[in-house]
């Protein structure tokens, strides 16, 4: 007999968290092995080089779906904690939906959605994670223009 703690862990049923179930399937339809955290978050990995991503979601009323990742801030950003948040201030005032900060030294990016039975979570998953990978680029690049430029802004330079 095999040891039972050998067997994979499954998730739990789709009724126990609906919303959940929903989005693991339509990350295992996209061709990615989502996995379930210890805080009950979806893990996946998407693009070249491989960014790992969460989606953590919400049942209630109102079922909320969070996607979001965090990625280390190196060398290129300058050190003062300041202007750091103040450039992710100005790309959350700038950006629908994604908002942006920093936790323990690290770019958080998120997007949250409200999902009803009708939401297209594929398409919306899908927009979704590439708004945030734009995101991230950009926030990252705007340190290696010298200058904040922040979506949708425009440069004033003259």
């Amino acid at each position: 007999m095999t040891d039972p703690a050998a067997l994979p862990n499954f998730p739990p049923p789709a009724d126990e968290h609906p919303l959940r179930g929903r989005m693991l399937d339509v990350i295992k339809d996209l061709g990615t092995l989502p996995s379930i955290d210890d805080d009950g978050d979806i893990a996946f990995v998407v693009g070249e080089p491989a960014q790992q991503l969460f989606v953590r979601c919400v049942d209630g009323e109102f079922p909320i779906m969070r996607v979001f990742g965090q990625w280390v801030i190196g060398d290129g950003v300058p050190a003062d904690d300041v202007a750091r948040l103040e450039r992710c201030n100005d790309f959350t005032l700038q950006l629908n939906i994604a908002k942006v900060g920093i936790a323990n030294g690290n770019l958080i990016v998120t997007a949250d959605h409200v999902v009803t039975e009708a939401t297209d979570l594929s398409t919306l998953f899908q927009l979704t994670v590439n708004l945030l990978m734009q995101v991230v680029s950009a926030w990252f690049g705007s340190w290696d223009q010298g200058r904040h430029e922040a979506p949708g802004s425009e440069d004033t330079d003259g």
